[in-house]
């Protein structure tokens, strides 16, 4: 088996995401600040503000006509969460959801000081969804997106680390910073503030290691594990807080663990009536297992693909590539046509890959099977470049019609404007 080069549609050397998010040469920021130390963007050394991904009249509009049910909203006062049964109730006639965001509700607790949390934008606000998509194809980690609604010189969330790396981006009027060191650097999933709610506390009553005020337009990165509280400021303050769900290390092992669940050693029985609380009686069946799986991980590690294929998902289902039109899609794979300009989905994960005489493209729930003979095709056809049906490489017209209308209905291919 072979594999022909592929992997993300829409990538690009220049990371633009990236590039709003930081004031630094990209590879300066992956080989300095990524996964390691803080980094302050001053708006003036970025390329532009934020008022097009979202505005205070966009969260009015996402909280009053867009129907958000409660799990797209949190709503926090001092870092105690409000129960969603203050701020929602049911939908009306003809709606069978009892958790719709009321707004009249979300007014009032917002008028007392509450703080908004508008959660999964990056599925919700179409600016937010194409950037999202973008800075995932950028980073290779999955990202999603969260806004933070704060009301007059009020606080809705204590001193706290994320196990996930953020960038905060500044939308509109000020808010106060507070950066600590991590009390515990890079936290898994599953090791989460709370578990060290005294040491972040204490950790938080110290010289902070940054001061600063972001005002519109400002950004910051945080590596997880770094301690963050902020402060509006005078006026409402909003920001976008953008998680990064990074792959570690412990995910590569988390895989050759799985892998090594086919060796039937490690999956043998323990003595019968064995006392697992004595060391001594553990120690040998220990040694054992170290030699059990010194061997298995040795075997997986001998082809990366395995792991490969165990790992990726992660990254591959951790965002959704470009949303498409689905009638409009269905249309088009009807009228495909000598001339149709079509383009890999932005943000679409795949692979190619080949065997005896056939070539599979994987995807992130599903595969295709397709003849050896249109990989010149697709390899062309998924490159991210525009492709006009008739001049793409390797097949006759009535086959290219034939393998774009396929992709076109798989939501591989979308449609690009006008025949030429």
């Amino acid at each position: 088996m072979s594999t022909v080069p592929g992997g993300r549609a829409g990538r690009s050397t220049d990371r633009p995401a990236l590039g709003r998010c930081v004031a630094a040469d990209p590879e300066h920021f992956a080989s300095v600040h990524w996964g390691r130390s803080p980094l302050l963007s001053p708006a003036a050394e970025l390329p532009k503000g934020f008022d097009d991904l979202l505005t205070l009249a966009g969260v009015d509009e996402l909280l009053s006509r867009r129907g958000l049910r409660a799990p797209f909203l949190r709503v926090a006062k001092n870092g105690a969460v409000v129960g969603s049964n203050q701020f929602t109730r049911g939908g009306g006639v003809g709606a069978e959801i009892a958790d719709q965001v009321a707004d009249d509700q979300v007014t009032r607790l917002f008028a007392d000081g509450h703080t908004l949390v508008l959660q999964g934008l990056h599925r919700i606000w179409p600016p937010l969804i194409d950037f999202a998509g973008q800075l995932g194809v950028d980073l290779g980690h999955p990202v999603q997106i969260n806004a933070y609604i704060t009301p007059p010189s009020s606080r809705g969330f204590a001193a706290h680390y994320d196990v996930h790396d953020v960038f905060v981006l500044q939308l509109d009027g000020t808010k106060r910073w507070h950066i600590h060191e991590p009390v515990h650097r890079d936290p898994l999933r599953d090791q989460p503030w709370d578990r060290r709610a005294d040491a972040v506390a204490e950790r938080a009553e110290q010289p902070p290691l940054i001061d600063t005020v972001l005002s519109p337009g400002d950004a910051i990165y945080l590596p997880r594990g770094y301690l963050h509280s902020a402060t509006a400021l005078g006026g409402v303050s909003a920001h976008l807080t953008v998680g990064v769900h990074v792959l570690t290390r412990y995910a590569l092992a988390e895989a050759l663990l799985a892998l090594a669940a086919d060796d039937v050693e490690l999956r043998s029985t323990l003595p019968l009536g064995i006392d697992a609380a004595d060391p001594a009686q553990l120690a040998p069946h220990l040694a054992e297992t170290v030699t059990a799986l010194s061997e298995a991980i040795a075997i997986a590690m001998a082809d990366p693909a395995d792991v490969a294929r165990r790992v990726r998902g992660r990254v591959w289902q951790g965002n959704r590539p470009s949303p498409i039109s689905p009638l409009a899609q269905v249309a088009a794979a009807q009228s495909v046509a000598e001339g149709m300009r079509v383009r890999v989905r932005p943000g679409l994960r795949f692979r190619i890959e080949t065997a005896a005489d056939r070539v599979r493209l994987e995807l992130p729930d599903d595969q295709l099977s397709l003849p050896i003979s249109t990989v010149p095709a697709l390899t062309i056809l998924l490159d991210g470049h525009p492709c006009v049906v008739g001049e793409i490489p390797g097949l006759p017209v009535a086959d290219q019609i034939v393998l774009v209308r396929r992709l076109l209905r798989e939501g591989i291919l979308v449609p690009m404007g006008d025949p030429v």
